[in-house]
């Protein structure tokens, strides 16, 4: 019998509603889930497709062993002896240092990083490396300082704004928002209300805007300085805002006054008039800012992210309906790892902190594992991660991967990674197991969805969540739990909280172990180690979400998180459990001085010195580079790399090498035809696509692609052109401006 079943999506932060229907045993239709709270209905196309993510060809049905003649089966316990064995006897040889654990940054589940941090942190090690550090380290680090945490990240409250500004960031086809195309041609459309884009391209969110400002490639920072220097000398500034909520202002403020923003806005190429025109609007309405890949992992990375919130907050947009708001969350983005404190670990050759709320930036493990330092990467746990395709300088990572004692990969199929591994074990798909994300970012409710099984597994297959569990049980780092406490889980979930609470109490280690203790006993009842973790995540949530939760009307009391756990399970749809004060929403704040702490030593000499000039110099291309290559366009046609199977944009132009037609032109090449790009760190060839939507002296390639399938290859693999090495101070891979050359093939 054919069933429908509500599940999400799982290619992307949104998460969007989607109904399956399942029949015998197998996922044959999808259609948008209209009841689900957050997406109502909307659904892009790669959710409609996502029946080709769950059955890849390359299916992991078995747990692999590397051997000299390839790879053979071995039997999951097997499997996990070995793996434990070796792993002890790494990290008692040459200390802690030499693990570590890359995961958590899936975009259908975040519930297996409590496991793989756990397991990481019981070994003694920190090195833990996500996605997070692939994109974000610099806007968490400037968070941490300005805020107070490093997952203090604000949002935009595009609901109750009259501006929002979308600064590098191409909604119409990356979403980042809940129906973000649909909510930006409201934007556009709407009389009272404009949508303001700062692109360097006439992207598809540009051509809907009311206002494009095209930024030369790479001087965004340049903007920003110049746009604040206007609203300074115009005397636009929120003064009130700046006098009441923002220490260290009187120390910022002389970089940008005297500034040559005329100057300065000639190099950007644009017009003053305009600008200034713009920097009005934003100190006289209520404005929002959402930035994207065009600034995270653009020129001056962190610096972007450093002065565009001193913009905001000179326009006084912060803690504000309509300006940009801290969310409620059911929990924190990561943890604050504040690298001035000496129990904070660098890495060891690259000198590089946590700074991605934990987690450290995957540009540079290539160089921590070929390093000659005693205490370099030796063993690596790689979860539902590809980074041969996903992250900088595949060449790289392919030689680091080769010289590890031990690669070990979880992943639903036979990536590009696991094909280097020593080990390979098969996961469940997000549709075979239990799990959730926490990035559903919205204002002032908090969604969420805890998206259970809707077809069964292969039999050999498990969560990360019960391999970490199984792993770290063979390392010995679980302690024995009492039967009494095995026998709780299967009654009352109340009396078993109680029971656990007090084992806990007087046994001090378990608490470092929670995610592991929970998986062996109610995940054992419930075939989830995610599930129960998740329920345990619930039991103890943070005060603020606890205020939260009693706000959207699950009252304050020892059994709030039982209750919250079984409104989440009652509604597969999803559903809002909790609501943040938006009267006080600068409460959040959790700095010192419980204000916004603008200055910021380490980045003063960098942004009080620059100027027109020496940006002007910087930014020209050299000759045998003319080009600026953004190494990663988002289309609707990429899902980074979770969607292995070339079926679903079947007719599709899906893996182009894009550039303006002036510049095809001048190159003596035609759409259609075969075309080489060189960048300093490779070379590809690839169909060249000629497009209005290219901004001259451009060049747009895809991420996500290079896909081993079958016999052949899905695709370009843009990050044989990326380099591990170009990179902000913080390792965010400076993607969005690589200088290359494009020649006929």
């Amino acid at each position: 019998m054919a069933v429908w079943h509500k599940t999400g999506c799982v290619l992307c932060t949104q998460n969007c509603g989607l109904e399956v229907l399942v029949e015998d045993g197998r996922m044959v239709k999808v259609r948008p889930d209209r009841e689900n709270p957050r997406s109502r209905g909307y659904v892009c196309r790669k959710g409609l497709n996502v029946i080709n993510h769950q059955y890849p060809e390359d299916r992991l049905r078995v747990p692999l062993k590397r051997t000299s003649n390839g790879f053979e089966p071995i039997s999951r316990e097997q499997a996990i002896e070995e793996i434990a064995r070796k792993i002890r006897e790494i990290v008692d040889r040459n200390g802690p240092r030499s693990l570590a654990y890359m995961g958590g940054g899936a975009q259908g589940g975040w519930l297996e990083a409590a496991f793989g941090v756990n397991l990481l942190r019981a070994m003694g090690s920190q090195y833990y490396y996500s996605s997070a550090g692939q994109e974000f380290s610099g806007l968490f680090w400037v968070c941490g300082r300005l805020f107070g945490k490093q997952y203090l990240v604000s949002m935009p409250d595009e609901e109750a704004s009259e501006i929002l500004v979308a600064w590098g960031w191409n909604g119409m086809q990356s979403h980042q928002m809940p129906r973000a195309p649909k909510v930006l041609m409201e934007f556009s459309k709407d009389p009272d209300r404009l949508l303001v884009v700062i692109d360097p391209r006439l992207s598809e969110t540009a051509k809907a805007a009311n206002i494009h400002l095209a930024v030369r490639p790479g001087a965004d920072s340049l903007l920003m300085k110049a746009m604040i220097s206007i609203i300074l000398e115009k005397g636009w500034e929120a003064k009130d805002f700046l006098e009441e909520h923002v220490l260290g202002w009187d120390k910022i403020k002389p970089w940008f006054e005297g500034f040559d923003a005329k100057g300065a806005l000639d190099v950007c190429r644009l017009d003053y008039e305009k600008t200034r025109d713009l920097c009005r609007l934003l100190t006289s309405r209520r404005w929002c800012v959402h930035p994207d890949l065009g600034l995270f992992m653009g020129r001056h990375s962190t610096l972007n992210m450093y002065l565009l919130h001193i913009l905001g907050t000179v326009c006084g947009i912060y803690g504000k309906r309509g300006g940009n708001v801290f969310p409620g969350l059911v929990l924190p983005l990561g943890f604050h790892a504040e690298e001035r404190d000496e129990k904070t670990w660098r890495t060891v050759s690259t000198g590089m902190p946590p700074a991605a709320a934990g987690s450290f930036p995957p540009s540079v493990m290539p160089e921590e594992i070929l390093s000659d330092h005693p205490k370099r990467l030796r063993a690596v746990l790689v979860s539902g991660s590809n980074p041969l395709r996903a992250y900088p300088d595949t060449a790289a990572y392919e030689k680091a991967f080769s010289a590890l004692e031990l690669l070990v990969v979880s992943d639903i199929a036979m990536t590009e990674t696991a094909r280097l591994a020593h080990y390979v074990l098969p996961c469940r798909t997000f549709y075979e197991s239990w799990d959730t994300t926490f990035v559903p970012l919205t204002f002032p409710k908090v969604y969420v969805q805890l998206r259970g099984p809707v077809v069964d597994p292969p039999q050999s297959c498990l969560e990360a969540s019960q391999i970490y569990t199984l792993l770290a049980d063979e390392l010995g780092l679980i302690p024995a739990i009492p039967e009494e406490l095995e026998q709780a889980a299967r009654g009352n979930r109340l009396a078993f909280a109680g029971k656990l609470l007090a084992w806990a109490k007087a046994n001090p280690a378990v608490s470092k172990i929670m995610p592991m203790v929970l998986s062996k006993t109610l995940g054992k009842v419930w075939d989830s180690a995610s599930k129960a973790a998740f329920w345990g995540m619930l039991m103890t949530a943070p005060a603020a979400f606890r205020a939260n939760a009693e706000r959207a009307g699950f009252r304050q009391g020892l059994d709030q998180g039982e209750r919250l756990f079984q409104a989440i399970l009652d509604n597969p749809q999803g559903l809002w459990i909790g609501e943040a004060d938006p009267d006080n929403n600068l409460a959040s704040l959790q700095t010192a001085s419980k204000k916004i702490e603008i200055y910021i030593p380490e980045l003063e000499d960098f942004a009080r010195t620059l100027n027109g000039s020496s940006e002007d110099r910087d930014l020209r291309m050299p000759r045998e580079l003319p080009f600026v290559l953004n190494a990663g366009r988002h289309t609707r046609y990429n899902a980074n790399t979770m969607m292995r199977n070339p079926e679903w944009n079947k007719g599709k132009r899906a893996c182009t090498i894009a550039v303006h037609p002036e510049d095809a032109q001048s190159l003596g090449l035609q759409d259609g035809q075969n075309v080489r790009v060189t960048t300093k760190g490779g070379s590809v060839v690839g169909e060249l696509e000629v497009s209005d939507e290219v901004r001259q002296g451009m060049v747009l390639i895809p991420h996500g692609f290079g896909l081993m399938c079958g016999e052949g290859c899905y695709g370009v693999n843009v990050n044989y052109l990326t380099q591990s090495t170009h990179r902000d101070t913080l390792g965010t891979p400076m993607h969005r401006f690589i200088p290359c050359r494009v020649e006929a093939a």
